[in-house]
């Protein structure tokens, strides 16, 4: 319940100060886990590839934003595992292997915002060779333009989505491959 209403919450601000396409909507499984991997430019990102994924999502997420008890409460209600980034955190990703077991997870590779892919966390590519479960890549385009990095409000403007299965996937690639190959299709949406 208290998902749907933060759902309903992130789509009325974010509809007020931008126009929205999306497109791919039809690559998500009607039900059963996948890994949902997206590019990472804005603090607007996870609310956005959330909110026009039709499925309801767990979400990996620094642990910084748990700091204040009432945050971090809604974002457990909200399904916001807290991940220790830069440090391979083991806990958070037996959480997101426990949620794969029946459940879509939203990460994001790059591990913390930025526009470039040099530096990709192994992450997706542990959680896939783990769980077995499909990925689908996401790419945002915009939200950076209306939330830059440390903007304190939002301007308006438009957000491009695009969904799409990542391809070509083997049970015999290690970590980086799958990583690698995840990102890539990121950045070829």
């Amino acid at each position: 319940m208290i998902y749907e209403i933060c759902k309903a919450i992130c789509y009325f601000v974010i509809r007020f100060f931008a126009k929205i396409e999306v497109s791919g909507r039809e690559t998500f499984p009607k039900k059963g886990p996948f890994i949902l991997a997206s590019n990472h430019i804005s603090n607007f990102d996870p609310e956005v590839v959330g909110m026009l994924c039709p499925r309801q999502l767990y979400y990996l997420a620094k642990e910084e934003l748990f700091k204040s008890k009432a945050l971090s409460a809604v974002l457990r209600k909200i399904k916001v595992v807290p991940l220790k980034r830069g440090t391979g955190d083991v806990h958070a990703l037996r959480l997101g292997l426990k949620v794969l077991e029946k459940e879509p997870l939203l990460i994001f590779p790059q591990g913390t915002r930025s526009a470039n892919y040099d530096s990709i966390k192994e992450g997706v590519g542990f959680l896939y060779k783990k769980s077995g479960a499909p990925i689908i890549a996401a790419k945002v385009y915009g939200t950076d333009k209306i939330l830059p990095k440390g903007a304190k409000f939002p301007k308006f403007g438009k957000i491009k989505v695009i969904y799409a299965k990542v391809e070509g996937l083997s049970e015999t690639d290690s970590r980086e491959e799958i990583s690698a190959k995840v990102v890539e299709t990121i950045k070829n949406l």
